[in-house]
């Protein structure tokens, strides 16, 4: 899978990017709220969540790390696919999100194009419990390279990305200065502790 990606905007549309990384030409699928965050940009680096269907594979990049994982809370929703989750996410940006669901405005989250009353209590109800676990901006202070350095190493060890990825977020929100060395090191002792 393909964790971010950091290049040059060959075409930028309001909701898709062609990113040339290295002379290869990645299509991403882009909200609204990410397109005004790369508005202006000339190289840029997003956070990649891939879909893998059986006639394709699709990209959708988001340019903060709460963001991507929203998204990828928002298609565990049944009935929310990527297109609906894009356009949600086009409609509010993901910290405000959080506290809506948090919160369970579902009148707020009624007034988002594309989401009506019932999906809106939907969301809130297979949502509200999981939306604590979502990076905040705050917690994504660490350098990508770092945390995608740590997850990719994790991985490779035999973990799974989920896991890996929820024992790095852990790790950064409590101590976002350690070293890529420290942080294997403590997410293995937390992994064997288990």
């Amino acid at each position: 899978m393909i964790g971010y990606l950091k290049g040059e905007i060959f075409s930028a549309a309001p909701t898709r990017l062609v990113i040339d990384v290295n002379g290869v030409g990645y299509l991403v699928n882009i909200s609204l709220n990410t397109f005004e965050a790369v508005s202006g940009k000339k190289t840029v680096q997003l956070y990649i969540s891939t879909i893998v269907r059986e006639d394709s594979i699709s990209l959708y990049g988001f340019s903060g790390e709460e963001e991507k994982a929203m998204f990828e809370l928002l298609i565990s929703v049944s009935g929310i696919g990527a297109k609906s989750a894009l356009s949600i996410l086009s409609g509010i940006r993901a910290e405000e999100l959080r506290r809506t669901i948090t919160h369970a405005d579902t009148a707020r989250l009624s007034t988002i194009p594309g989401i009506g009353k019932k999906t809106a209590e939907r969301l809130v109800l297979e949502l509200r419990e999981k939306v604590d676990a979502v990076p905040s901006s705050a917690a994504g202070a660490a350098p990508a390279g770092i945390r995608s350095e740590a997850v990719s190493a994790l991985i490779a060890l035999g973990y799974n990305q989920k896991n890996a990825e929820q024992a790095v977020r852990d790790i950064l929100g409590t101590t976002p200065d350690i070293s890529i060395e420290e942080l294997l090191k403590t997410a293995l002792r937390k992994f064997a502790s288990r």
